[in-house]
């Protein structure tokens, strides 16, 4: 059965697993609860469970697009100040090499060049969602880079080489924020993070595939969007996901306010 393509939030640093006293439902502060609730229902609210994963993190760039192809990928703790619990975390999950192998196919035979890596770590922007959403770490994944240029053309690009993949049983995750901003928090963020929010979902909703393209590769046009993302790079794995929606309806499946920022997710298809 056909999968959907997803553009998740996947948090700030761990902040799902803030507190060593309660490992299933630990973060400290209650604004990231529904956040989490929405993690925790993803795989519950598709089609049917997925074979594989296919992910796109905001926090691996690289010259061209890489796959990463290891068997068991360790944890990438990439991020810094937290509780010292935060950096012996598990999430023990297979990588898909099989998979890896499909979307470098796929992706060169749409003109792109694609590295291989077997050997970083999975950074947090795939284990601190994936271990909510899935914390059996039970499906296999594979985590592929953004392009270090960040073009969103050439990202919603590669996203529609991947399409196919959602055919043959692989949920295709594009993990970032749809605002990232850490130099603003709280009333300051609050009026414009929403005024860009709004024009996000509008841009990203459009009934219109092709005009839905064209107005979010066009990001950088939208009210605040420079407030919003000084560096886009949290916003580009939502142009991977874009991609491979192709033709399907657009739909915000997830909004939410955390420090201050409204954060939204999409699904296609």
């Amino acid at each position: 059965m056909k999968q959907p393509a997803l553009f998740i939030p996947h948090g700030g640093g761990p902040c799902f697993f803030m507190d060593p006293a309660d490992p299933q439902h630990p973060h400290s502060d209650a604004m990231w609860q529904p956040m989490q609730d929405y993690l925790a229902a993803l795989i519950a609210n598709l089609p049917e469970r997925p074979r594989a994963i296919l992910l796109v993190s905001g926090h691996w760039e690289t010259p061209g697009f890489t796959v990463h192809d290891g068997t068991r990928p360790p944890l990438l703790f990439d991020y810094f100040g937290f509780p010292p619990h935060t950096y012996q975390l598990r999430w023990d999950a297979p990588g898909a090499p099989a998979l890896a192998d499909r979307a470098a196919e796929l992706l060169e035979q749409a003109g792109f060049p694609t590295a291989r890596e077997s050997e970083r770590g999975w950074d947090h922007g795939v284990f601190i969602p994936m271990k909510v959403a899935l914390p059996d770490a039970d499906i296999p994944v594979a985590q592929l880079s953004l392009r270090r240029d960040l073009d969103p053309a050439a990202h919603i690009a590669a996203g529609r080489a991947l399409a196919p993949l959602r055919d043959e049983g692989v949920l295709i995750v594009g993990s970032g924020m749809s605002f990232h901003n850490l130099r603003v928090r709280g009333a300051m963020a609050t009026a414009p993070s929403l005024e860009w929010d709004d024009a996000l979902r509008d841009a990203v909703t459009d009934p219109d595939p092709a005009r839905r393209a064209a107005r979010v590769a066009a990001w950088d046009h939208l009210p605040h969007a420079r407030f919003a993302h000084p560096r886009e790079e949290h916003l580009l794995p939502l142009m991977g996901a874009l991609g491979a929606g192709g033709e399907d309806a657009a739909i915000c499946a997830h909004r939410s306010t955390v420090l201050g920022w409204t954060v939204s997710g999409y699904r296609f298809g």
